[in-house]
């Protein structure tokens, strides 16, 4: 992928996810811009993870399209598809460490796949990731010698290890207590202050999206596609539907009208 200023990193074309004859969302279209933190969010079951299994390659597009610097990634040959993947780096729910590996292995196989450093740079460089998501010393041990969150930290050293344009997180906060989540969102802002990566996030936990989402992307699960797109604040002040509305502000209640300017607290 080549950096153009003009291309975003990411865009989505006319995207329809089906299982079978099950349409989860269509006709999504978007982009994400070069350096924001893009959250798409949503109820349970409107299709968060399924769109972000698709943006990363893992499942084709019933209808559609993924474009990485203007590159299809569907259409594009293995040496293209491997260069754009090199440039990713993902964040799964469960963290998806490598139980028998220790945390310094986990987060130097992408080196080991998709380099020709040396063992001793590739060492360095582990120490230095795992430093920087605040595990400075903790290499040897195993995932399950350590807590929810050290996990999460070590999946995220591992996502970074290649230093990665794009960053994907899949519901980052998930099984982790406010404390330790909110420690997790202070190091994704530091990480896009830090590279300028762009990130994409996909989440339900609303101190979460204020807190770090420049623009969010809302699924609405009733009409099975994408009915707002905008900043977390601007979308609670003046939600386009009353689906975004509840969602925004924990309410099961009927609100305002969509487009009200009816100002409501921050959650």
């Amino acid at each position: 992928m080549t950096t153009d200023a003009g291309v975003p990193p990411i865009e989505v074309r006319g995207l329809t996810m089906q299982y079978g004859p099950l349409v989860v969302m269509r006709e999504l279209n978007f982009q994400v811009r070069k350096g924001e933190i893009f959250v798409i969010m949503g109820g349970s079951g409107s299709g968060k993870s399924t769109l972000m299994r698709h943006m990363i390659g893992l499942q084709k597009p019933s209808e559609g399209s993924i474009l990485f610097e203007g590159v299809d990634f569907l259409e594009a040959d293995l040496d293209a598809r491997r260069e754009i993947l090199r440039r990713m780096g993902v964040l799964y729910q469960n963290g998806a460490l490598w139980s028998g590996l220790t945390l310094a292995e986990n987060v130097a196989l992408p080196l080991e796949e998709y380099t020709d450093l040396d063992a001793e740079t590739i060492d360095e460089i582990t120490s230095l990731k795992l430093a920087l998501v605040g595990l400075k010393g903790s290499g040897a041990f195993y995932p399950s010698e350590i807590s929810g969150g050290m996990r999460k930290r070590a999946a995220l050293a591992r996502a970074t290890a290649l230093d990665p344009e794009v960053l994907f997180f899949d519901e980052p906060s998930s099984g982790l207590d406010p404390i330790t989540a909110s420690r997790l969102d202070d190091l994704i802002l530091q990480l896009r202050a830090s590279f300028g990566t762009t990130i994409v996030v996909v989440s339900h936990d609303l101190a979460s999206i204020f807190k770090i989402a420049d623009r969010v992307l809302f699924l609405d699960i009733k009409q099975k596609t994408m009915t707002a797109l905008g900043t977390p604040a601007e979308l609670r002040e003046n939600p386009p539907s009353e689906e975004v509305r509840q969602f925004l502000t924990r309410s099961s209640e009927p609100g305002s009208p969509p487009g009200s300017s009816t100002a409501r607290p921050s959650p």
